[in-house]
């Protein structure tokens, strides 16, 4: 199950870009780490809300795809994001659980927390999201 999610996320192109770590894979849980730098930021320093949004999108798709028959892959359908508080410095990890996995939707939810240097964790956003299984093509 973690090579699966591992080898899927070296795949990921914007994630490796912006140096997306994967924490930890169980069944229908995921948890990743995205550092600051100035790749994630906005035009005051904090971290972006698309950078956000792709994290816990990522997370809740990676929890999807632990609870996916295999041979099977998973895509985002919709999700839905608030943000609850805006960061500089740290880094951002976002755990993604499923909710309910049916045979042609999967629906999950992630949480962002900010992680500061001193180790304080903040809420920082929450996501709900719809995934779809469809076939894997490589």
């Amino acid at each position: 199950m973690t090579d699966r999610v591992a080898n899927s996320l070296a795949r990921q192109g914007l994630m490796q870009h912006l140096g997306t770590r994967l924490l930890s894979v169980a069944p229908g849980e995921v948890t990743l780490a995205l550092p600051y730098s100035d790749r994630v930021t906005q035009q005051q320093g904090g971290f972006h809300g698309g950078a956000m949004g792709a994290l816990a999108d990522i997370a809740g798709g990676y929890a999807g795809l632990t609870v996916a028959p295999e041979g099977m892959e998973v895509v985002t359908v919709e999700y839905k994001i608030n943000f609850l508080n805006a960061f500089q410095g740290g880094e951002l990890q976002a755990t993604g659980k499923v909710v309910k996995a049916g045979k042609r939707s999967i629906v999950t939810t992630a949480e962002v927390t900010h992680l500061a240097a001193d180790g304080k964790r903040t809420p920082c956003a929450v996501m709900q999201q719809t995934l779809m299984p469809v076939p894997q093509t490589y």
